[in-house]
């Protein structure tokens, strides 16, 4: 099997280090990857923003980037959501391009939905001495339906203790373009997740979607709060009892 890495912008620019974990967890369930370089933004931000235009030339790159591959996979259920469910709603009218994106839809994973539907990963052989709660996110739980496999993964990791998160199917605020022209608003469903986060007793916040963590971690860092943030990725890659 091999799989073609959907790396993001945000982990691209922000947290290389997800994307080296997901390579890590893909070699150790023995599927090989690639990183086809044509790719680029998914043009979620032009799409919400109205600019359907410029959201159609970053899709149709994206279609081109990845047609060959055997199968797509994201760290980020935001991403996956725009290409499996919005690239069809923009060339609904242009048949040959929606075949395309149907094609690349029907091809293109989030990272927990891929390990655990498609490669049916029981044992991840995962160690973290930590207590943490999981985030999820809007996307991936309410576009994708990706809501159990985070859980049961890791639920494998060895070492953690994992805090059920209060109000956790609430929007962190970020939502993409939604944080910048309505930032009252977000920032105080921000602070409600902070509040819930932090009644947990948690030591480390994971997520799967890096909007939301990039969000949560700069507000955790104004805060002074001590609380990590973690992509579930780097921690099913972890094969140490370290500390995050």
């Amino acid at each position: 099997m091999k799989v073609s890495l959907l790396i993001t912008c945000l982990s691209d620019v922000f947290f290389p280090q997800v994307g080296k974990s997901v390579v890590d967890l893909m070699n150790r369930c023995g599927v090989e990857v690639d990183f086809p370089e044509g790719q680029t933004c998914c043009g979620q931000p032009a799409y919400n923003s109205g600019f359907q235009k410029d959201a159609k030339k970053a899709a149709k790159q994206m279609i081109k980037a990845f047609e060959h591959s055997e199968y797509v996979v994201t760290p980020s259920g935001s991403c996956a959501s725009m290409v499996c469910h919005y690239y069809k709603d923009l060339f609904k009218e242009e048949p040959e391009w929606y075949k395309k994106a149907e094609e690349l839809a029907g091809k293109t994973y989030e990272l927990t939905d891929f390990l655990v539907n498609i490669l049916h990963m029981t044992e991840l052989d995962s160690k973290l001495s930590e207590t943490a709660t999981f985030h999820n996110s809007c996307h991936m739980s309410r576009g994708m339906g990706i809501r159990n496999e985070p859980l049961q993964l890791l639920s494998q990791v060895e070492g953690l203790e994992l805090k059920e998160l209060p109000y956790c199917q609430d929007c962190c605020g970020f939502g993409g373009t939604f944080a910048a022209k309505m930032s009252p608003i977000s920032e105080k469903m921000l602070d409600e997740k902070i509040e819930h986060i932090a009644s947990t007793g948690a030591n480390v916040l994971i997520g799967a979607d890096l909007g939301c963590l990039l969000n949560i971690q700069g507000r955790l860092r104004k805060n002074g709060s001590k609380i990590q943030v973690a992509h579930i990725a780097e921690v099913l890659a972890r094969r140490e009892r370290s500390e995050c």
